[in-house]
């Protein structure tokens, strides 16, 4: 495990999970540690202000990190949460910017309810695991950025079968497997008017891509987490991640991006 995910690891498992909030915080970041997850503010002071509570009303934390992919200075980590026996689950897809000796300096996050088995008969964090392929990192993560811009950007599916595999393992709320169900999907948002307004960050590792993008329809805009396994030049499975991104009224910090 290199030491970026060492960090990254520990300011979950050992800040949120074991619940030394102050202690995780302070060993795990750099100098400056800033902040885009919804209600928390920047540095030390702001992450243990919301954690010490939330640590305090969830005496029962099960948190599991499901995958993890590193690219250069960034780290990305998918996570399943049960609060209080269940009480509450979430899926939380975070991206970690980190210095020179690997401490966190940055973080963005989308956080979901898990929803359980889909009509896939997969949930949203179930599926492959390993990191295969290292040598095609940089052309996967090119399958992907040309399969955002042509497709969810352009709306142009004259290679949508040259980009997705026909059998695609979905975990995505409320599909079903197979490429033409995710093709109906974009299609039908892309009619109503939603547009994929920009591609924030996209980092991969071997046959695993990951992109952060922010998406509008009409006065409402969400920030997604993707998560696009490749095999042979194709997207064979994917993950997603959707958050309404709040009034900026309601920042605790300066945005999800």
């Amino acid at each position: 495990m290199s030491t970026r995910l060492e960090h990254a690891k520990g300011l979950y498992l050992e800040g949120i999970r074991d619940g030394r909030v102050r202690e995780a915080i302070t060993s795990h970041t750099g100098e400056r540690y800033i902040q885009h997850s919804a209600g928390v503010a920047d540095g030390v002071e702001g992450f243990t202000a919301f954690f010490e509570p939330f640590v305090a009303r969830n005496p029962k934390r099960q948190i599991e990190i499901i995958r993890a992919i590193e690219d250069g200075r960034h780290v990305f980590v998918h996570v399943y949460q049960s609060l209080n026996d269940g009480e509450a689950q979430w899926v939380t897809a975070d991206l970690f910017d980190t210095d020179e000796s690997g401490r966190i300096i940055e973080h963005w996050d989308v956080i979901s309810a898990f929803e359980g088995t889909g009509p896939s008969g997969h949930t949203q964090v179930d599926g492959a695991c390993e990191i295969e392929d290292l040598e095609l990192t940089e052309y996967n993560k090119g399958r992907v950025r040309l399969f955002i811009t042509e497709v969810l950007q352009n709306g142009d599916f004259d290679n949508y079968d040259d980009f997705v595999g026909e059998d695609l393992i979905q975990h995505a709320v409320g599909l079903e497997d197979g490429r033409e169900a995710m093709r109906y999907r974009i299609e039908d948002a892309l009619d109503a008017g939603a547009q994929c307004e920009c591609v924030f960050k996209l980092i991969g590792q071997g046959n695993f891509v990951v992109s952060y993008s922010k998406s509008v329809m009409g006065d409402e805009a969400v920030a997604a987490f993707n998560i696009w396994r490749l095999s042979e030049s194709r997207i064979v499975e994917h993950w997603s991640n959707i958050e309404t991104i709040a009034p900026r009224s309601e920042w605790a910090n300066s945005g999800k991006f």
